[in-house]
Order: structure tokens, then sequence, then C-alpha cells
């Protein structure tokens, strides 16, 4: 063990003492209840999702304790989201012993396949990347089910997540130019090194840091087949047959003006999928649709009838209830969820600053884009983790020389900001790539797809 990390808010100096005992091998963050916060912590993390989860994980792997993580809700995330886990991000978790959870939950995907309504136009498996990763496949795993895991793990470290606490204002400490003083909505303070905001596309730790948010390439083209979509956990009755609903597979339905992915769940996580509405037992399948814009805005929660039709006018053959398309029709049974949302990309004008505290940026707060190719929150993931660990080097620097300049730092937010300029092109260039029809479109929707290219 690192003394200098594991003692480090002593160190550093007097005045930044921990007042709570030590009651737990991880800091003051375990054992208080989560209506007080402490007074003082070397690394606040803002926002409790996969990336702040991630975040936690890493600190406390590279054996740095003194930390407090907080969220603004009450609970956890209750509804699927995102879906998939990719290559780098399951490396990524592997290299801070928190991938087993989830490899021994989720689905491992064997290819993604892309398609018309007549015919199949490619299938990318992802075998050939047995070659560059231990893990050559992306998790198939709902995002609630992911922050479960990945909490359950941060728990068994005795880390407990502090709700519900919002973050109103940041600034530099009087006595410690090094030092901000974070207050909460309901009155508290916290004094702290290092804060990492993790809190979200509308993140109120970038909008206090005054970090503008945009997309690199200028305003969205309005119209993109992508600009609007609609995605739903639905059941069938009955339950729908054919190669296409099998576990394991990615399916994406291709026409004209739309993009439609069909993502088998099985019943595997049917406990947490419905955990706040009607249990089931019936196999669970994950829906997304672009909806053309010539069709109006898509409702704010769309209800059965319009996914039922969505899936008619664009989802393959065998989910629908179209007699003409399904010689076996089926019918939406639960709606076990539903969303829509509006797509853009956007990119923090820089990940790293200063108000006192050292102020870094990860996840949908540092830059959002197209789900295309399932990236946003395997980058989210990717970003906290070693981010964390740089975190953790510069701890050590300070405690070895209290003069240290934020070259590390530095460095890391440049290079997963480069990371994310890639993504955003990769998400943008993805269902062009898919159209081309090449021998080489296979392997190259599996290399984008894994992350393997930009850890």
């Amino acid at each position: 063990m690192d003394e200098h990390c594991a003692n480090h808010s002593s160190q550093f100096t007097p005045a930044f003492q921990n007042p709570y005992p030590l009651a737990g091998p991880y800091g003051n963050c375990l054992t208080l209840q989560t209506m007080f916060l402490p007074e003082n912590t070397t690394v606040l993390i803002v926002g409790a999702g996969p990336a702040g989860l991630a975040a936690a994980l890493s600190l406390t792997y590279h054996e740095c304790r003194d930390f407090v993580i907080v969220d603004a809700t009450a609970e956890g995330q209750n509804v699927s989201r995102a879906y998939s886990i990719n290559s780098a991000t399951v490396e990524a978790l592997a290299s801070i012993d928190a991938a087993d959870g989830l490899l021994s939950q989720a689905i491992k995907a064997k290819s993604i396949r892309i398609a018309s309504r007549g015919s199949e136009i490619f299938e990318a498996k992802f075998d050939p990347l047995k070659k560059y990763s231990a893990h050559p496949y992306p998790l198939v795993t709902p995002q609630n089910v992911t922050e479960l895991v990945l909490g359950q793990k941060l728990q068994s470290l005795g880390v407990q997540v502090q709700r519900p606490h919002r973050v109103v204002g940041i600034k530099q400490n009087e006595k410690d130019a090094r030092i901000a003083d974070v207050s909460f909505e309901d009155g508290q303070v916290i004094r702290a090194r290092y804060i990492i905001g993790a809190d979200g596309a509308r993140s109120l730790i970038r909008t206090i840091a005054g970090i503008g948010f945009s997309d690199p390439e200028g305003p969205n083209l309005v119209g993109h087949v992508l600009s609007q979509m609609v995605a739903a956990d639905v059941t069938f009755e009955p339950e729908p047959t054919g190669p296409l609903t099998l576990e394991g597979h990615l399916n994406g339905t291709v026409s004209s003006d739309s993009f439609f992915m069909l993502i088998p769940f099985g019943n595997r996580f049917n406990a947490e999928l419905t955990r706040n509405g009607k249990s089931t037992t019936k196999s669970v399948f994950r829906v997304s649709c672009a909806i053309p814009v010539k069709n109006g805005e898509p409702p704010h929660a769309p209800p059965k009838e319009y996914i039922q039709d969505m899936i008619n006018a664009y989802g393959p053959a065998c989910i629908t209830s179209d007699s003409s398309l399904n010689r076996t029709p089926v019918m939406i049974d639960q709606l076990v969820w539903s969303t829509r949302f509006r797509t853009h990309s956007a990119i923090a004008d820089r990940t790293f600053t200063r108000l006192g505290a050292a102020i870094f940026l990860v996840g949908d707060a540092a830059h959002v884009h197209s789900p295309a190719g399932g990236q946003g929150m395997n980058l989210a993931i990717r970003d906290a983790i070693f981010l964390a660990e740089a975190v953790t080097k510069h701890i050590r620097a300070t405690a070895e020389d209290p003069g240290v300049d934020d070259t590390i730092l530095q460095e890391i937010a440049e290079a997963r900001h480069a990371r994310a300029l890639e993504t955003i092109g990769f998400t943008k260039k993805l269902l062009k790539l898919a159209s081309l029809g090449f021998d080489f479109v296979q392997l190259k929707v599996a290399w984008g797809m894994s992350g393997l290219g930009r850890r």
C-alpha cells in the first residue's frame, strides 16, 4: 500500500485534516449517514451513474480512499437506456478488478447483423477480435443492471453513494488556493482538492466551471436520420421466433429513412427491468428506432400503440403484427419502459480546469454523440477509470512535492478529449460504413464497435 495515497489528507496540510474517524479501511465516506457529508475530502465525485461509479472503483483500486461520491437523485438508475459494454471497456474494468460481476451476468454478443426487411446485408462477427483482446465481444446488459452491478462491487468494498445531494456552487477556498468549497442545495459544504464531474449531459459542474459545450463540427443538420429516436423494452404475445430473436446478436434493420435495432435480452434481466412494474417471465426485447422528422415529434413516453406502429413500420418482419410480413404475427404484450430522445454531438471545450480544486469532466458531462455503435456509456466508463488513476498519481506526486504542477492532470484530460473527438467522428461515419458492402466492412464494424482502437 502507498502510504501517501492511503493517508494523504493529513499529509497535504493540517488545515485539511479529516475530522471524522476512519472506522473502516476505505475512509470517511464509508461510515457517514447519507444525511450528513464530511467537511473535507480529497476527491469529490459528483454523479453516481456508470462514470461516477467507475471513478470510485478506480480510486479504490489504486488505494486512494479519501473520497466522497454523491448523487442528486434519491436512488440509482431504474431504466434501461444503454445496453452494451464493448471490449475496450471490459478490459478497462478488468484492469481495476471490476469486470467479474458483469461478465457473469451479461450476454456475450457474437455478432451484429445488418439487414433490410427483405434480406441480410451483412453480419459482422466479433470472433476476429480474439487476436486483439481477451474479451472479444460486447457484453449485452441494460444500463440499470450495469449500474446495479458496479454499485454492488463498490458496496462490497465498503463505499456508499451519498444521496440525495445536489451541488449548487463551487468557489476557491479563501485559505488554500488548491481547495474548492463545494456547496450543496441543503446548505452543506465540502472542501475538496479534486472534483470529478460525472453528472450527465446537463452537468452543473460544467456550467459552474464556465466550460462551453458544442458540436466540434458546428450545428447539427436538421433532419439527419438519427436526429430523433425512440427506445423501448417490450415483451410479445405470442413470443416471436427465428434467428433474430436469439440472445447474443445485435440486429439492425435499415430502410430509406430509418434505422431500427432489435436486441434480445432473454429473461435474465427481468427482475431488474420490471422492478417498478408488472413482473414477467417472458423474454424482453430492446427495440430502438430512428423516427423520421416527417413523422413529427414522438411523445415523451411513447405508449404501447406508438411502439407497435413503429415496429410494424420499420422493424424486422419476425416481430411485426402485420400478417403480410409475418406468417405468425406477434403483438406487444407488455411495454416495460419507453422513452424518446433527440441525438446530437457535443464536446466540452476542455475537460480540466481549476476553481481552486482541480475539476474534471467525464462521461456525458464531457461529451455526447449519436448512439450509433453504442459508444456513449463505454467512453464514459473508460474516461473515469483512466482519469482516477491519473488523479492518484497526482496525489502521490503532491505528497512528495507540494509544489508539483498540473502536467499529469493536463495530459490525461487532453488524451481523453482526443478520444472523445475520435468517437464522435466514428459514430457519425458508422451508418455510412455499414452501407458500403465491401469485403472489409465486417471487420471494420466489429473493430469500430469494440472500442479497441480508442482505449
